[in-house]
């Protein structure tokens, strides 16, 4: 009855006599108490962009300085030198100011002026230091006297507590490299997949573009880095990602994983009331600023521009390109289960729904027997498929009607939810358990996602849940850090009955979820069922294998003084050579958000360095004994390899000194300037388009935060989210103890399969680095000992070194070899696109996004 009454609150009639309203009690209470809150919310971001545009300072500091002004005045001394009187002056007489009033209001003005300055000096004293970047180039554990004295400085200037986006306008802009700078890094680049005739060639179309082309349009970047906040963001979401007309499902999409080893709760209602309204506690954290910025180091803040679209915002397909729907505020969820979609209501009465009230709307979807409607069940197909056929059918047959409201519903919610009826999850007896768990929030069913929605949440049918998340509005990262919250929420904060329901008592007045109406015709059906087949033979033309190398993790890597990452993309890199002979171009991203908007740039990981590694370590006449010798050549290859393990690709990048970032820009010039850049015609395209070559391989390790801490507290550890892509496309997670390892490849292409490669990467791995008695590594059965006059940087490849050892055995996906160590959270992965391309470095994560142009075969 009480639902009924709800209902009812607001109806109207049509009589001869014209139309009779009835607005209940009830209706008028909920629209008193909805302007009360919006009107809160506005107050909320008024406060908070105050704040933050005066930040490092705070309203206190105006208090102070004004009090002091007017006691040093009234004190016979003037700190002002005259200022004080001459705004007086200025000031109209009246008889309602009197001269003691106009001295209070002068030097009111005064201090405010004062106080506005040292903001302004503070501000640009901030933005000079953030733009220091020689703290990245120092070695680990040492720090140079001018890195002690910016410390120090930052340290000072950012005492206070800073909101989310308080150093925003002072992070500095994404600078321009020179044109020398980057030919440079883009031959240096592709010198280890030429021979010699195709370098020459190519070093000849270098020359040509720097003197011909190069200069006019570096101007033409320049004067864009003038008056936009960052020269590359704007083109790379436009052009990498809206611009694309191939599928989202598996191109360039990515997803999220649950709790490997811990499911808090086994009830799918439960677990689904818990966890949204933990991700909207988040959003109201997001929307008050209260989240920390994101702090390298603990002092240098990264760019937070791309958490300002992760809820309420939806992918509009259109013909050419498409656009993306971002809205202040969204008070209802769209929800979708066997065929059905649902809206949910998130408030009541102006406060949020308590995680049982969620449960109970959820278990009324759950306990719901209608069927589908005509045409309903594989609707979200559409976003699945081709854009062109999706903008078609969207401007055809939902743009009018009761298709148009249905649509609005689920495009103008704050995210999806889907209610799924598959159980998935880690299971210590079931072999391919996380490969078909992988997949399922890759692509699902292909028609129980909605691609387009900034993410969409799965919760299965024994409790555990993941992410699908669209990538065009952000990286990676930034999901990552709305999944640590909420899982940590979830398990710590929330917590569940011992039944494994949400806590408190539901509100039995809630009106019921609302079933979302549609009027699909026959042509729009085939057009859904044209998606689906195309989605459909994506999905099942793609191969994932996970599994867990335990033999030893980043814990011990990185005590032998080298990044893990590095480790990693160089192991990747020689299991890929043991394999296929050569090498390829290799793709690793890394984030800018040292920078205003930025988003993530190119790593090139194949470098002449790593290759003569790889080759070292390959060639089976370099043993033991001769390495050891004067005249050896396996020191030789570590000697050289060493810079680029001292200084990982990755550090330029992430401070604008890497080939590739402006390459996409330039590229954008051309068709209004009718030139043909040198990229557009060498082997090496480093563009999109017909004539681009393909990254035969992503390698992927982002890292994403490592500590939170909550209100309850408890500080929560969770590991690196990384993501890959690629074609074979492994990822490498490493945490303290092992490493995740993801496999991905479309088995219509001639690559390497995955479970094929498995036993392979774990051979390259198998050597388990220990340090000797005499100052040498023993690798597996094997021991290099190292010249000492070779840095401590080189030492650590040594540990790739497969010798005598035996293979590991076969480790089931997802499994820890027995130990059962409970991995936090997942890697987030990326598989191939079709037909040999691959997703474009998105501007991870950290890197990651990586749009939809297609990019042809490589030699």
């Amino acid at each position: 009855m009480a639902e009924a009454h709800q209902a009812v609150a607001f109806q109207f009639t049509v009589t001869p006599e014209g139309l009779d309203f009835h607005l209940g009690r009830e209706a008028i209470k909920q629209l008193y108490l909805a302007g009360i809150s919006s009107w809160k919310k506005r107050l909320v971001r008024a406060k908070n962009s105050f704040l933050t545009g005066v930040y490092p300072a705070s309203p206190s500091s105006w208090m102070v300085v004004m009090v002091a002004t007017a006691g040093s005045f009234y004190c016979q001394v003037d700190p002002s030198l005259g200022m004080i009187a001459r705004i007086r002056h200025c000031l109209p007489k009246s008889r309602l100011l009197t001269y003691e009033s106009r001295t209070m209001v002068s030097t009111v003005l005064f201090s405010t002026g004062v106080w506005l300055s040292a903001v302004l000096l503070f501000r640009q004293a901030l933005k000079l230091l953030l733009s220091y970047h020689g703290w990245m180039f120092e070695p680990h554990g040492k720090m140079s006297r001018s890195t002690r004295i910016w410390v120090a400085l930052m340290k000072v200037l950012s005492i206070r507590k800073p909101l989310l986006y308080s150093f925003q306008t002072s992070l500095p802009k994404l600078p321009v490299p020179p044109v020398e700078a980057t030919i440079t890094r883009y031959l240096e680049s592709v010198r280890p997949l030429m021979d010699d005739d195709k370098y020459s060639k190519m070093e000849a179309l270098a020359k040509e573009f720097k003197e011909k082309t190069a200069p006019r349009l570096q101007k033409y970047l320049i004067l864009k880095s003038w008056w936009t906040t960052n020269y590359v963001s704007d083109w790379w979401e436009q052009y990498i990602y809206l611009h694309g007309r191939s599928p989202l499902m598996v191109n360039s999409n990515y997803y999220a994983m649950d709790f490997l080893y811990v499911t808090p709760s086994h009830i799918q209602a439960a677990r689904a009331g818990n966890v949204v309204h933990a991700v909207l506690l988040y959003r109201r954290k997001l929307d008050r600023g209260e989240i920390p910025p994101v702090m390298a180091l603990g002092i240098v803040p990264m760019c937070s521009y791309q958490s300002e679209r992760m809820f309420n915002t939806t992918r509009i397909p259109g013909k050419e390109t498409d656009t993306l729907l971002h809205l202040v505020d969204s008070k209802h969820l769209a929800v979708y289960h066997k065929g059905r979609f649902y809206k949910v209501w998130l408030y009541y009465g102006g406060q949020l729904l308590q995680p049982r009230d969620l449960e109970l709307q959820f278990q009324r979807i759950l306990d719901d027997p209608s069927p589908p409607q005509p045409g309903e069940e594989r609707l979200a197909a559409l976003t699945a498929g081709e854009r062109v056929p999706w903008a078609e059918a969207r401007a055809r047959f939902f743009s009018h009607g009761k298709n148009k409201v249905s649509l609005d519903a689920i495009e103008r919610a704050a995210f999806f939810l889907t209610l799924d009826e598959e159980e998935h999850g880690y299971s210590s007896g079931r072999e391919g358990c996380m490969d078909a768990y992988a997949k399922s929030l890759l692509h699902g069913q292909c028609y129980d996602r909605w691609f387009d929605k900034s993410f969409t949440l799965v919760v299965y049918k024994n409790g555990k849940l993941g992410a699908n998340a669209e990538h065009s509005w952000a990286d990676a990262p930034i999901i990552g850090h709305l999944w640590e919250f909420m899982l940590a929420t979830d398990k710590f904060q929330l917590g569940y009955t011992e039944g494994g329901h949400c806590l408190g008592e539901p509100k039995t007045l809630l009106a019921p979820p609302q079933r979302l109406q549609w009027d699909i015709p026959q042509e729009c059906c085939a057009a859904i069922e044209s998606s689906y087949r195309l989605a459909k033979a994506l999905a099942d033309d793609v191969d994932f294998c996970c599994f867990q190398f335990s033999d030893f993790g980043k814990g011990l890597i990185k005590k032998c003084r080298t990044s893990p990452d590095a480790f990693i993309q160089i192991s990747l890199q020689l299991a890929h050579f043991r394999d296929k002979g050569c090498f390829c171009l290799t793709y690793e991203a890394s984030m800018t958000r040292l920078f205003r908007e930025g988003r993530t740039e190119t790593v090139r990981s194949c470098t002449a360095e790593s290759t003569a590694f790889v080759r070292s370590m390959a060639d089976t006449r370099q043993t033991v004994s001769n390495a050891q010798g004067s005249g050896s050549t396996a020191p030789q290859a570590l000697q050289t390899s060493s810079p680029s393990l001292r200084l990982h690709p990755a550090v330029p990048s992430r401070v604008g000194a890497v080939a590739p970032q402006p390459a996409p820009p330039l590229a954008r010039l051309v068709p209004s300037l009718g030139e043909v850049p040198i990229s557009h015609r060498g082997p090496c395209h480093w563009g999109g388009g017909p004539h681009a070559s393909q990254w035969s391989s992503s390698l992927g390790e982002v890292p994403i935060s490592g500590r939170c801490s909550y209100s309850w507290g408890t500080t929560l550890s969770l590991e690196k989210v990384p993501i890959s892509g690629g074609g074979p496309c492994p990822c490498g997670g490493p945490h303290p103890l092992g490493t995740s390892i993801s496999l991905g490849r479309f088995p219509s292409l001639e690559t390497i399969s995955p479970r094929a490669a498995q036993p392979l990467l774990a051979r390259t791995g198998s050597a388990r680095p220990t340090r000797s008695t005499r100052g040498g590594w023993i690798g597996g059965d094997r021991t290099l000992t190292l010249s000492p006059t070779l840095p401590a940087a080189s030492r650590a490849p040594a540990a790739l070194q497969a010798g005598g050892r035996k293979a590991p055995a076969h480790v089931p996906p997802g499994h820890d070899r027995g130990r059962h160590r409970p991995a936090p959270l997942l890697p987030l992965r990326r598989v191939p696109l079709p037909g040999g391309a691959v997703p474009l470095p998105g501007p991870g994560e950290p890197g990651r996004a990586r749009g939809h142009a297609q990019r042809s075969a490589a030699p």
